[in-house]
């Protein structure tokens, strides 16, 4: 569609300047004739009955503007000009310095004192119209090209995002009945082993699984916000993580407000967001290293950095790292980042980008909270 259009705009814009050319040079052709007329006219040789044509010729111009100027620069009389306006000296003026740098003027020579008047003109209204014609139809080729692409891009994101929805929700719905059953399953056996530790964690994986389910099920809805403590909230995925991760990697909460901070949020989402986060954060580490989270309160926004000691992002893909698919890592989707990006921007009206990474050093994610009083 785009070498199409591309296309079309070229092969009109070499077609309008063959014509304005073609166009030009008649328009010439007429003022050379209008000056033949009035030579003819100032010829005292010619007799009445032979100026028929040259009178013709002069009331059939009706659409250069032209002027007759002595070799001074006087105007003497003019033609196709609004005569309002030309009642104006400066304005005949101005307008024979513009017919000057537009073409060469064309000279006559009247009577035998070989006295010289020169015809000057412009381009008429039409010719104007036609030469900046290719120059309007390109920029409504231009228009066409951004409005269908825009419009195919709409379609493809609201086609992806409803492929995103409805693999989320699916996914809720599949785990649903097992969890139901690994929960019964539990309770049967907690009344003979109720003291059994390793029940203990079974009901823990469980409830995490129910946690990750229902994140999985909000995908696609409106999620319910409610005023939280985002201090607790970084804690409590923190300690998650913590037991999860190696004993290399230590973290650190830096909370500069001094004060707990709140914002409305939906927690089980925002959990995921951080846990996405410290996620990437372990893996750039490679080893040892630190994860620290860091919270701001700027008056109506919340900062959340959280950088790490890994091996940093470059530059050019500070926002690539946000676009489904994309992953520096030998397994995964790519999707953690892109979803985070979805659920802080679109479900909680905030925003989170990389504010800074250095290769080999270290990367800080910022998220963007709107504060609650």
């Amino acid at each position: 569609m785009l070498v199409t259009a591309i296309a079309i705009g070229v092969v009109s814009l070499l077609y309008t300047q063959y014509i304005v050319s073609r166009l030009s040079d008649q328009e010439k052709q007429n003022v050379e004739l209008w000056a033949q007329g009035i030579r003819q006219l100032s010829d005292v040789s010619i007799e009445a009955g032979d100026i028929s044509f040259a009178l013709e010729v002069i009331r059939s111009n009706n659409t250069v503007p032209m002027i007759l100027a002595d070799e001074n620069g006087e105007v003497i009389s003019f033609r196709n000009i609004d005569s309002t306006k030309a009642e104006d000296p400066v304005y005949l003026k101005n307008m024979l310095e513009e017919m000057k740098t537009e073409h060469e003027p064309i000279p006559i020579v009247f009577g035998s004192e070989q006295e010289k008047n020169y015809v000057y003109y412009k381009d008429s209204t039409l010719l104007y119209q036609l030469r900046y014609y290719p120059i309007f139809q390109l920029a409504v080729i231009a228009l066409f090209i951004l409005v269908s692409y825009l419009a195919f891009s709409s379609s493809r994101k609201a086609e992806q995002n409803q492929v995103w929805v409805g693999m989320a929700k699916e996914t809720a719905h599949q785990l649903g009945t097992p969890l139901s059953s690994l929960v019964a399953w539990v309770e049967y056996l907690k009344q003979s082993y109720s003291q059994e530790p390793h029940l203990q964690e079974m009901e823990k994986d469980l409830g995490r699984l129910e946690t990750i389910a229902d994140r999985f099920s909000k995908i696609g809805s409106a999620p319910s916000l409610e005023r939280e403590n985002i201090q607790e909230i970084v804690e409590n995925s923190v300690n998650y993580i913590r037991t999860r991760t190696s004993n290399k990697v230590s973290f650190a909460i830096n909370n500069l407000a001094h004060h707990d901070v709140f914002a409305p949020i939906n927690s089980a989402l925002f959990e995921w967001v951080l846990e996405n986060l410290f996620k990437n954060a372990i893996d750039a580490i490679e080893g040892s290293g630190e994860v620290s989270i860091q919270l701001t309160d700027q008056q109506q926004f919340i900062y959340i950095d959280i950088s790490d000691t890994g091996k940093g992002i470059a530059k050019s893909k500070f926002k690539t790292v946000f676009k489904p698919g994309y992953t520096s890592k030998n397994r995964g989707w790519g999707l953690g980042l892109s979803l985070s990006k979805r659920i802080i921007e679109e479900y909680h009206a905030g925003h989170i980008f990389v504010k800074s990474s250095e290769l080999n050093k270290g990367t800080t994610f910022r998220i963007v909270l709107r504060k609650q009083i």
